[in-house]
């Protein structure tokens, strides 16, 4: 061969033999040492039940019965280990004991029409049960029932509840669910007692309320979506913040006397945005486009900083707030091209620094009533700005002064 043959082969050689030195370079750092460590191999001294200390769910260790296909009839940590296919006439598991936790492991629990409920507890009265991670859907009664027989401080997390024939998860007294969806069921969505806790969930085309609870819950940063009752329904002393309704054939948020709804939006509702029994506070919220009124209060209550916009949509008539009793504070808030802006139908309300534009009508408000002076500045002209300063266009410096623009 000739000398530039006998070099390009050497180079090719020296190529190799740099790219594999690199590669075994490579492997040692991500391997690790190749050399076993000296001396027998060793147990962990670990039983079966300290490395899984829970109990699968199965034929041997939670037989069913009659009304189910596994039943749980002991305190203690359960697990699946595969889906589950609904049997007429049965529940999918029943828990007939307190202190339970049942993990579904991601798996399905799909149910048929003539079956029972998906997990159900089943005697009356049990505490501490929680259920989490999984799907139930398609069941003949509830997806997940902690109600029916009164259980109480339960919690559900991280499960799917859909097309179930009663109410998507359904549970007890001073309970907790968290990180849930519902769609689709034939009731309500999801459903908890008084003093419940529901957080980060979603409900979405429910044939009753989208989310509805007790008295003396919280509902917080929950989604309620194209429901056929209410989007979120609470009773007394309840507090709903940070939450979205849209869509909903009833109100977005109804809530019970004495609550507050904070931070929330309610939009395209075909009742009204926002619904607030007596000594309620409804603030920072925006309510738009819905059917109905924005906001409605009763008697007594705080209605301060929201937005309400194009409410009376279509073929409705709203108000962007509608009070329908007397004592209310209205401070704060912005109507805009709603049927009417601001309406207070009876007597003793405080409304004060509040604006109205582009409303069918922007104030009606009845006798002996109390408010700042309503300073009409619509078709006002002014002057364009550029500089450091200008005169005030506001023609009043009352701080409770309301306007019209």
């Amino acid at each position: 061969p000739s000398f530039c043959g006998i070099l390009h082969t050497m180079r090719k050689r020296t190529y190799f033999v740099v790219g594999f030195t690199m590669l075994l370079a490579m492997a040692s750092l991500v391997a690790g040492p190749l050399t076993p460590p000296v001396g027998p191999v060793t147990s962990t001294n670990k039983t079966l039940q300290e490395v899984e200390p829970r109990t699968a769910i199965n034929l041997t260790n939670t037989p069913g019965d009659a009304d189910s296909l596994f039943k749980i009839t002991q305190p203690g940590s359960y697990y699946l280990t595969g889906n589950i296919t609904g049997v007429v006439g049965k529940h999918g598991i029943e828990i007939v004991a307190s202190g339970v936790t049942l993990d579904l492991m991601g798996f399905d629990l799909s149910g048929l029409p003539a079956a029972l409920d998906g997990v159900s507890a089943t005697v009356f009265n049990l505490t501490n049960i929680t259920v989490r991670n999984g799907s139930v859907r398609g069941w003949g009664d509830e997806g997940v029932d902690l109600l029916s027989f009164l259980a109480v401080n339960t919690a559900v997390r991280d499960v799917r509840a859909s097309g179930n024939a009663g109410r998507g998860i359904t549970t007890g007294v001073g309970s907790t669910i968290t990180g849930c969806s519902a769609s689709g069921n034939t009731s309500n969505g999801i459903s908890a007692g008084s003093g419940s806790t529901i957080t980060g969930c979603t409900a979405y085309d429910n044939t009753g309320n989208g989310i509805a609870v007790g008295s003396g819950s919280t509902v917080t940063g929950c989604t309620a979506r194209s429901n056929s009752g209410d989007g979120i329904s609470t009773s007394d002393g309840s507090t709903v913040t940070g939450c979205t309704a849209r869509s909903n054939t009833g109100n977005g948020i109804a809530a019970g006397l004495g609550s507050t709804v904070a931070g929330c939006t309610a939009r395209l509702n075909t009742g009204n945005g926002i619904v607030a029994g007596n000594g309620s506070t409804v603030a920072g919220c925006t309510a738009a486009s819905n059917t109905g009124n924005g906001i409605q209060v009763d008697s007594d209550c705080r209605v301060t900083d929201n937005t309400c916009e194009s409410n009376g949509f279509g073929a409705g008539n709203g108000a962007g707030i509608f009070a329908t009793g007397g004592d209310n504070r209205i401070e704060g808030n912005h109507c805009t091209d709603n049927d009417r802006g601001i309406d207070v139908d009876v007597a003793g309300n405080i409304i004060i620094r509040n604006t109205c534009a582009s409303n069918a009508i922007n104030w009606v408000i009845a006798a002996n009533n109390y408010y700042g002076p309503i300073i009409n500045r619509t078709g006002v002209v002014t002057a364009a700005v550029n500089g450091a300063a200008a005169a005030g266009t506001l023609a009043t410096t009352d701080p409770n002064a309301n306007f019209s623009y």
